[in-house]
């Protein structure tokens, strides 16, 4: 797990935009295990965050009118993975985020460190190798935000899985195994 800290307007999310291939870039090179993913085209890219990377937003980022599976449930029905199998991980995912009494709720009926757990649930539920979460605490309050890390670490140990968060909360930053400080367009080790 690597968090990135930087103030506000450092160009976190911007270098996370970057990183996912939602922006391009005018110059260097982005390479995941030595596959240089720069020139791909919007097709490639889309195939590449499918299969290999999941997200959480800040602002979670669900659909209203689908209910809590569903929202969980969308990435595998564009991987193309059968019903019955669908509906068995995201079942047992689900109850590992202690959702499974709500997976028939709407986001709405929810509150934010519930919407968050959905969030979290739909970026991990395909297995990426890397999990993107741009300020994944930042609308929650002090107890929601500990219970959301918690899991993030939990996820990130249990799953093996490359976790890069983006905030601008030192305390939340310590729970990565780095932290990388962006300031003046550079990428430091360690904040302080």
């Amino acid at each position: 797990m690597v968090s990135i800290v930087g103030r506000s307007g450092s160009g976190k999310s911007t270098l996370l935009s970057l990183l996912a291939g939602f922006m391009p870039a005018t110059g260097g090179s982005i390479l995941f295990d030595d596959q240089e993913v720069t020139s791909f085209s919007e097709k490639e890219w889309a195939e590449f965050r499918l299969n290999h990377l999941g997200f959480v937003f800040q602002n979670f980022q669900l659909i209203s009118s689908a209910t809590v599976f569903d929202n969980v449930e969308l990435p595998l029905i564009l991987k193309g993975v059968k019903k019955n199998e669908r509906k068995e991980r995201v079942g047992e995912l689900l109850s590992e985020v202690g959702l499974d009494e709500h997976a028939n709720h709407y986001p709405s009926e929810l509150s934010g460190g519930q919407q968050q757990r959905v969030g979290i649930a739909r970026a991990v539920i395909t297995n990426p190798k890397y999990v993107f979460a741009d300020e994944p605490t930042g609308s929650l309050d002090t107890n929601t935000e500990s219970e959301v890390l918690a899991l993030l670490k939990k996820l990130n140990l249990e799953r093996k899985m490359t976790f890069v968060m983006i905030t601008h909360d030192e305390e939340v930053a310590k729970i990565a195994d780095r932290t990388l400080l962006l300031e003046d367009g550079m990428l430091k080790e360690g904040g302080e």
